[in-house]
């Protein structure tokens, strides 16, 4: 493990014309409240994991049924494709997908009437292909990781005409990323108001990053400085980690990780713009650590895969060192999301 305390905020270049995340949830929760399957996911309070971790109390926001999908991912793409209403019938939605990301482009894609396609990786299970099948999406393999899949994805949407529908921002692409975070502002919405008190910790795992900037932009703009924030990654993919190190987004190279969800190289540069200005700090944790934890919220009742216990791997791991630079101590409340369930 290793643990990376930072002063707000870091000062990361070529970032001048991206945008920050929102942090203002309500067109959101507005348009959530017209779908009939949504609903708030519960806030849980984890005492055996609190004792492991020696804290006070570990709450954990449980996202392993928002809407039927599985993930808090159900919140993203689909909530851009509900902005786009009735334009959206007939278009094709394309996409690489490390998880849940896709079963929300093709979730949304069903109920407007449009089609998706998403790519993924060779490494990525049947089991989640056949899952995006089920949705009504054409699955297309194609490449190692995450990142080799995107590219296909947004080639193919050149050479298509169709609409490339990303959880990820780069240079010049940022619209439907940022109504894709906008739409995670839920799930930490409902978590502020579910929270008995203040967190002094929150700890986000992050894949490219867009969960983990949505819910700290909305978290400061609840309590403000009050909790630390903790950013949570593999270590071989510790894409925004090393970026706010070396001031400047950063690609990384590392072997294919358990925690697939998280397992990205290249950040959101909306992520990347948000984090560097909310979090306090960063952590990578390693395969072996992530399967303790996951296994540890498993035997809590919080089964999980290692990508959606990472945060909670994160706490758990944490030797004297790293609870001393993050000010973790027996009297700490802390703020965890369990971001899909056992399916992944």
């Amino acid at each position: 493990m290793e643990v990376l305390k930072v002063d707000r905020p870091v000062a990361v270049s070529g970032l001048a014309n991206v945008p920050f995340p929102l942090s203002d949830p309500a067109e959101t929760e507005a348009l959530l409240a017209r779908c009939p399957v949504a609903a708030e996911t519960p806030l849980v309070e984890a005492e055996a994991i609190a004792v492991e971790a020696g804290v006070a109390q570990v709450w954990v926001k449980d996202e392993r049924r928002r809407m039927g999908l599985g993930s808090f991912k159900a919140l993203g793409a689909a909530h851009v494709i509900a902005r786009h209403g009735a334009q959206a019938r007939d278009r094709t939605y394309v996409t690489a997908s490390a998880g849940n990301h896709g079963l929300s482009v093709a979730a949304g894609a069903a109920a407007f009437g449009a089609r998706a396609v998403v790519y993924i990786a060779q490494t990525v299970p049947d089991t989640f292909a056949e899952r995006l099948e089920e949705q009504g999406a054409e699955v297309r393999r194609v490449g190692e990781t995450y990142e080799a899949a995107m590219a296909a994805a947004e080639m193919e949407a050149t050479a298509q005409g169709w609409h490339l529908l990303s959880d990820a921002s780069w240079e010049g692409y940022s619209e439907d990323p940022l109504r894709v975070m906008e739409g995670y502002l839920a799930l930490m919405a409902e978590a502020v108001r579910q929270m008995p008190t203040v967190p002094s910790h929150v700890f986000l795992q992050a894949g490219v990053g867009g969960l983990a900037a949505a819910c700290a932009a909305l978290a400061r703009a609840a309590w403000g400085d009050a909790p630390r924030i903790v950013v949570v990654e593999p270590e071989a993919a510790p894409c925004l980690r090393d970026s706010i190190v070396s001031g400047r987004a950063m690609t990384v190279q590392g072997a294919v990780s358990i925690m697939g969800r998280l397992d990205c190289k290249v950040p959101s540069l909306i992520a990347l713009k948000g984090l560097a200005r909310d979090a306090d700090a960063y952590v990578l944790i390693s395969e072996e650590e992530a399967q303790v934890g996951a296994g540890t919220a498993m035997v809590a009742g919080l089964g999980s895969t290692p990508s959606g216990a990472a945060g909670l791997s994160a706490l758990l791991a944490l030797d004297d060192t790293g609870r001393e630079a993050l000010a973790l101590t027996a009297e700490s409340c802390v703020l965890c999301i369990l971001s899909e369930g056992l399916e992944g």
